[in-house]
């Protein structure tokens, strides 16, 4: 087993890689890390680009990575004051990975909703059976007087 080789251990529950993991799979974060990969970006930017993200979850998102060391964060002294967020070394390294799943979703968003349509159909016949079997058996148990 690969994962015993190094000094973490992800499927431990208290390993710290967690944390990493649960901060890569908010959907926010992927988004920002993925649209990062075509250069560093104000905060204007980014919450225009990134549809339906509030000012909030977006400085939220942003300290979160750069606390992490994922992204850089640049103030330059002008007026107004300019803030500029930007991929560290790090973030580089998930470039790929993020842009994978990111657009790995978009190239396969038809098929899951295939799957999604036909699991609820299934779902829905499945309940009916039952609903079905339990008219028949009222319908046949004996009433008592």
């Amino acid at each position: 087993m690969s994962h015993l080789l190094h000094a973490y251990d992800v499927y431990q529950d208290r390993c710290p890689t967690r944390l990493v993991l649960e901060r890569l799979a908010d959907k926010w974060a992927l988004l920002v890390l993925d649209r990062l990969e075509d250069g560093p970006a104000r905060f204007s930017l980014l919450k225009r680009d990134i549809r339906r993200i509030t000012q909030k979850v977006l400085t939220q998102t942003l300290r979160r990575l750069e606390r992490d060391g994922l992204i850089a964060r640049a103030v330059s002294a002008t007026t107004p004051v300019t803030v500029e967020y930007s991929l560290t070394d790090l973030g580089r390294t998930l470039t790929e990975t993020v842009s994978a799943l990111t657009h790995w979703a978009e190239r396969h968003m038809d098929s899951v909703h295939a799957a999604q349509a036909a699991y609820d159909a299934a779902a829905e016949q499945a309940l009916q059976a039952r609903a079905g079997v339990h008219r028949i058996a009222d319908r046949a148990a004996p009433r008592s007087a």
